[in-house]
């Protein structure tokens, strides 16, 4: 029997498609973050108060979860079975940058802990987690670039509890408030042995994301 591709979602700061289907926008850079959440989620006004990497892989999930058809509040076995495993070059650099700005100069000193709340990386997967009431293992991993084979390996890794069943996984990624990019899929335990088809269907969704 031939295996299903995985669903998809990938997003840049103009660019947006689920499955290869483009989604119409007119904004681009943090608007159009701002733009996607308004029209296809509106329900979590913390959005507001994110950095952009916790944006881009909030609206990047979201969009995913609403294209499984995932029920936002599943059985307590999915809510500890599910882990989000994501990797991304610039870590919070985006948000430190934000954060310097505020203590730059001395004669304007205003140190933002808004800001300074999102100066770790895993924070958007802590993002991600809370809105869902998923409990499983959270990991962002900082590489160079997405790396599929890299990225199949840990996956496999995260499996080998007895636990996770499924794995939210994927590239985000941010170095200033209007440069992102991120893509997203579910991995899950039937498919993880196979670290090879792993690997391909991880392929597919960063070629579309380094064309985009």
């Amino acid at each position: 029997m031939e295996r299903r591709e995985l669903d998809f979602v990938v997003l840049n700061q103009g660019y947006v498609s689920v499955n290869g289907r483009e989604l119409e926008h007119e904004a681009s850079g943090n608007a159009l973050l701002t733009e996607l959440y308004r029209n296809h989620i509106a329900d979590w006004p913390k959005f507001f108060k994110m950095d952009t990497l916790s944006k881009a892989g909030f609206v990047a999930s979201e969009l995913l979860i609403k294209e499984l058809g995932e029920h936002r509040l599943g059985s307590e076995e999915f809510a500890q079975g599910r882990a989000i495993v994501l990797f991304g070059a610039t870590a919070s650099l985006c948000a430190d940058r934000n954060y310097q700005e505020t203590i730059q100069d001395k004669d304007n000193y205003y140190p933002s802990p808004a800001l300074f709340v999102y100066t770790l990386p895993n924070i958007v997967t802590g993002e991600i987690a809370i809105r869902n009431h998923w409990r499983g293992e959270t990991s962002f991993y900082v590489t160079e670039a997405p790396d599929a084979a890299q990225m199949a390996f840990h996956l496999a890794c995260a499996f080998q509890d007895q636990v996770t069943d499924s794995i939210l996984a994927g590239w985000v990624d941010s170095s200033r408030n209007d440069d992102f990019q991120a893509f997203m899929t579910v991995v899950r335990r039937e498919d993880a042995a196979d670290t090879g088809w792993i690997e391909g269907q991880l392929k597919r969704m960063i070629n579309i994301l380094n064309n985009k």
